[in-house]
């Protein structure tokens, strides 16, 4: 089933990159804001639902205790939306699912969990094509430079890496978290750690929507809310990949995070087709590598 459930999560997640990128206007001050708010009422309202229909025993203090992961998947979310406003959803999306790989080595080194010598060829070949991609973007010339300029195309390469840090360390302390031994989740048994869980972190982030909410609107910023389709669409398919994700990452989360993180071929291939973006061949290597080392660590940790 957590199988399953990584699969739908980079489904998910790489058809709401798309809609992202589509939703992050570079002439649009607050764009990353508004989109945060449009997750957050999405996930807000599948918290309610959940609360509503599904007897879970849900405990409020749990929003406190989960509020660690939440902070980190937030933030690093934050970042990613800020950085699309100047950077290819081709090159950010890879960057960003490395995060995959540090989870997997965090794992390995903080939770004791195994890793093969076939895991650590992966993660090899996912550092070495971040670190040449962001190479190979500072000297790019691509059409996307010629328009945001190059400081700021650095900065959405930038962003996107510290978006892969922070989401690595929120799914380290998921792993912990979801583990019923261990867990300092209240009222939670196997059968609702995952969705007691996931409901801390959707109220969370319902809260800060309702925060940035109140900030726009001080700043007198128009939301257009039947012009927000992009936003819209993306909160949707973001609140389904991460159900889907804590669902994977308390079966096997060593496995189920690089799995989770072969998001970037769904999002590059997406992105190709709709978005028609385009890249040097050092690039398209340089990605290739990072998606290799994904694959083989996903098949590495199923062997």
């Amino acid at each position: 089933m957590w199988f399953v459930c990584a699969l739908l999560t980079s489904l998910g997640w790489g058809i709401a990159d798309i809609f992202y990128k589509k939703g992050s206007i570079t002439e649009e001050k607050y764009s990353h804001l508004k989109i945060c708010v449009f997750v957050g009422i999405a996930m807000g309202l599948h918290a309610l639902f959940v609360l509503i229909f599904q007897n879970i025993d849900y405990n409020p203090i749990n929003i406190i205790y989960y509020f660690p992961v939440s902070f980190m998947y937030f933030f690093s979310m934050v970042l990613t939306f800020f950085g699309l406003k100047y950077i290819e959803d081709s090159i950010a999306s890879p960057v960003e699912n490395s995060s995959g790989a540090i989870t997997a080595v965090l794992c390995f080194l903080i939770l004791k969990q195994k890793m093969s010598m076939l895991s650590l060829i992966g993660v090899i070949l996912v550092t070495l094509g971040v670190i040449f991609l962001g190479i190979f973007q500072a000297k790019s010339d691509s059409d996307n430079i010629k328009k945001v300029g190059k400081k700021l195309a650095i900065v959405g390469f930038l962003m996107a890496v510290c978006y892969s840090i922070f989401n690595a360390i929120g799914g380290l302390l998921d792993a912990y978290y979801l583990d019923i031994a261990v867990s300092p989740l209240k009222n939670v048994n196997e059968n609702t750690i995952e969705l007691v869980a996931n409901t801390s972190y959707e109220l969370t982030y319902l809260i800060i929507a309702v925060i940035f909410l109140i900030f726009i609107k001080i700043k007198n910023e128009k939301m257009k809310w039947l012009d927000q389709k992009d936003k819209f669409l993306a909160s949707v398919f973001e609140t389904f990949g991460q159900l889907m994700y804590v669902y994977a990452m308390s079966g096997n989360a060593i496995i189920a995070a690089p799995i989770v993180s072969s998001v970037c071929v769904v999002s590059v291939i997406l992105a190709r087709i709709f978005l028609k973006e385009k890249m040097t061949l050092k690039q398209y290597i340089a990605i290739f590598s990072v998606i290799v080392g994904i694959l083989v660590l996903a098949v590495a940790e199923v062997l």
